[in-house]
């Protein structure tokens, strides 16, 4: 196996996305102060409509306006209240970034919520998905890149030391492939939409995001998250529950570090359980790389230790213990060659 270079250091461990509280300058000086290796913008669900996963990234849609409908986000004739609340979460995270990271060099990690997982989870004026209507997910999928791609823009301009990482945040995808996302009546189900237009819209995205000069990776948090659906797409490094991955995806992680895809494993309960001894949280990974074969040597490269998901609705006092013994848990992996 050829040498391969991370984006990240050695031994790192980072967050998921979310995180509890409602004050974004304290929730971006506590990133930067306990994940300084690889700080990520965190997110803060806690604030409401617009704060949210779906709700940040419907605000960054380009002539795609949304709204709140107590369904949840829909489709609107113009742009309302709505939009201009998750736009002013935004900006004011952005404020609190660049305000924290004045000087910061090296990577940084933000993330967005996926087309597909949008296409899932926002509805048509009809009331029904936007999954139902191929031609409004190729509206979507437009849309959602110019939006993105104008938001790493913003990102880089505000942190221009940065070595940007972006997160797609797909925990839809698997339902979406497996035709499981019900019907506005909720009696039936949606059509699976063809797989090669799955993975083309994917395609596009994570490679805009490379031309970007920004390195393309992926969420999932799933049992059945389609990790090889997500590396032939473009997805430089993958974020998977790593408590969930059985040995019937060893062929498939397998491939993906073989192709220079990091392995972002979440290990630590995002919401109460952190163990008593936190190096022991990542003893998955330990078993899943004992099963693949590589060389110890690689697993604290390859590997960024994180929670299982994200934090938002976890205690703050749960999600200092769970950073810590993310950090603690990537320091054994980085000692693991020593041992043997």
């Amino acid at each position: 196996m050829t040498e391969q270079r991370y984006p990240w250091p050695e031994a790192s461990y980072t967050g998921v996305g979310s995180v509890p509280g409602t004050d974004p300058e304290e929730a971006v000086r506590t990133v930067f102060g306990e994940l300084p290796d690889l700080p990520h913008l965190p997110e803060l669900p806690e604030r409401g409509a617009g704060a949210d996963m779906v709700g940040r990234t419907a605000g960054m849609l380009v002539e795609l306006p949304v709204e709140v409908r107590p369904s949840g986000w829909r489709v609107a004739l113009r742009p309302g209240r709505d939009v201009q609340r998750a736009r002013s979460f935004l900006s004011r995270d952005l404020d609190a970034l660049e305000d924290e990271s004045q000087g910061f060099e090296g990577p940084l990690k933000i993330q967005v919520a996926g087309v597909w997982t949008l296409a899932a989870s926002v509805e048509l004026r009809s009331g029904e998905k936007l999954l139902a209507d191929s031609g409004a997910v190729a509206d979507l999928a437009a849309s959602h890149l110019e939006g993105v791609l104008a938001h790493v823009g913003e990102v880089r301009k505000r942190v221009p030391g940065a070595e940007l990482l972006v997160q797609v945040d797909e925990p839809s995808l698997p339902a979406v492939l497996a035709g499981s996302v019900p019907t506005a009546s909720g009696y039936g189900r949606l059509p699976v939409p063809d797989r090669v237009t799955v993975e083309a819209r994917l395609r596009d995205l994570f490679g805009a995001l490379s031309e970007a000069g920004a390195v393309p990776g992926a969420h999932c948090c799933a049992a059945d998250a389609p990790l090889d659906l997500l590396r032939r797409s473009g997805a430089r490094a993958v974020g998977l529950d790593a408590t969930l991955i059985g040995p019937s995806l060893d062929d498939e992680v397998g491939t993906a570090i073989e192709n220079g895809v990091g392995l972002f494993a979440g290990v630590v309960a995002s919401a109460g359980g952190v163990l008593s001894a936190p190096a022991a949280n990542v003893d998955p990974v330990r078993e899943l790389w004992s099963r693949v074969g590589f060389a110890p040597e690689l697993l604290s490269r390859a590997v960024v230790v994180t929670p299982s998901c994200g934090l938002g609705r976890a205690q703050p006092d749960h999600a200092r213990a769970a950073i810590e013994a993310c950090r603690q848990g990537a320091r054994a992996l980085r000692e693991e060659p020593r041992r043997q």
